[in-house]
């Protein structure tokens, strides 16, 4: 058993094969199921309503339209991302709708299984493992046609890019993140570890300018203007309104806790704690560790937080559990993630145990707060890479590559 797999872990290839019909399957089965249509509004409720709001988003553009109403007629929910964001949509809004949800999956599949498959070190089997932690998380993701998968995708590749000291490429890619959902903010943090700060802060800056300005393309700078201020304000509206599946809604519910700037402030008080250990930045597992800890964090402290948003948050758990060794009380924590956070949502899981006891509760939230705060106690105490994997223990050596893609 153990044979074959490694001998799969060094076929990205095939995996990715796989990934691909899954997707293929997947987005069929999407555009083949029933549709139902609002009583009220007329409007069509296909099982790709996220895919389809991206995609007009880009027609309202052009059409200098506010791209935060509600559109009732033609979609079910709000358009909550950046006007860049929807003309990144645009060459996907001219094809028909099962070439561009079959481009969309394929996208934020493929994109974080790369980024998996060229994490450091270069150790397949790790990154196999990494693969079958997210595997269920990211067909939830895909099957609610979401842009997790690709935020999840863009951050590790920072963290690549960063380790190749390519903080020109890392910074774009992490402003894209923050031009698709705002919490991707969170991610500047790995900034932190690396030389060249200040030409990154540049870098960074010029992005964001040079993002923030492309709608100028098709529209004016007024029509710009206005746009942004629609979209912070129905951000701050949101944020009024929803406690999410995060830590602060867990707590809301559990305990008489209600207020959610309290638990933000927490939690970014805590996050930045392991700083105090600056001198192990240069160790890779150290820097691992954090990854996972950012990935985890965004999710678990956003109010907006719902269940296709948590590929982010495994994809954090698949970094800290496949970059160590196997020890009893992560492989716990492990199992506990898949049941209640990756299988609950699924048909796989008991609906009596998800309806009284999963929902009610905001249980899918609870494995990711305790990885996290067992991350955060473990970038706390780090004193040496004994408990790593063999090819973790000379951090700032990298093996040779096997087969990657």
């Amino acid at each position: 058993m153990l044979k074959k797999l490694q001998k799969l872990a060094n076929k990205p290839i095939f995996i990715a094969g796989l990934l691909i019909m899954i997707t293929f399957v997947i987005t069929a089965q999407n555009l083949l199921l029933k549709q139902s249509t609002d009583p009220v509004t007329g409007c069509n409720d296909t099982h790709y309503n996220n895919y389809l709001i991206f995609k007009k988003s880009f027609v309202h553009l052009i059409e200098n339209r506010d791209l935060y109403l509600a559109f009732k007629s033609e979609q079910m929910d709000y358009y909550k991302y950046s006007p860049t964001f929807s003309l990144m949509m645009g060459p996907l809004s001219i094809l028909p709708d099962a070439a561009g949800l079959l481009i969309w999956n394929l996208l934020n599949c493929l994109l974080l299984f790369i980024a998996i498959w060229n994490l450091p070190p270069r150790e397949n089997k790790g990154r196999l493992i990494m693969t079958g932690i997210i595997f269920i998380e990211l067909i939830t993701s895909v099957q609610n046609s979401q842009s997790n998968g690709l935020i999840a995708g863009f951050i590790l590749f920072a963290f690549i890019f960063l380790e190749k000291k390519q903080n020109l490429l890392a910074s774009l890619v992490i402003v894209l993140t923050i031009y698709i959902k705002i919490f991707g903010l969170v991610s500047l943090a790995l900034f932190l570890f690396y030389p060249d700060k200040l030409k990154s802060v540049f870098y960074t800056l010029g992005w964001i300018v040079i993002l923030a300005v492309l709608p100028l393309c098709v529209i004016s700078f007024s029509q710009l203007v206005y746009l942004y201020q629609s979209w912070i304000d129905l951000i701050q509206y949101d944020q009024s309104i929803s406690w999410g599946l995060s830590l602060a809604g867990w707590l809301h519910v559990w305990l008489p806790i209600s207020s959610k700037s309290a638990v933000l402030f927490a939690g970014i008080f805590i996050f930045f704690m392991p700083f105090l250990k600056y001198r192990h930045f240069g160790n890779l597992q150290f820097r691992l560790l954090f990854l996972s800890s950012v990935l985890i964090w965004m999710i678990i402290f956003n109010h907006k937080a719902e269940s296709p948003t948590y590929i982010i948050a495994i994809t954090g758990v698949a970094v800290w559990f496949g970059s160590q060794k196997i020890k009893i009380e992560n492989l716990v924590l492990l199992v506990l993630a898949l049941v209640l956070t990756s299988l609950s949502p699924t048909d796989l899981f008991p609906a009596s145990i998800r309806e009284h006891y999963v929902l009610p509760y905001d249980l899918k939230v609870l494995p990711c707060v305790l990885i996290w705060l067992k991350i955060t106690f473990e970038l706390l105490f780090f004193r040496n890479p004994l408990s790593l994997q063999p090819h973790l223990q000379k951090s700032n050596e990298r093996p040779q590559t096997q087969q990657h893609l």
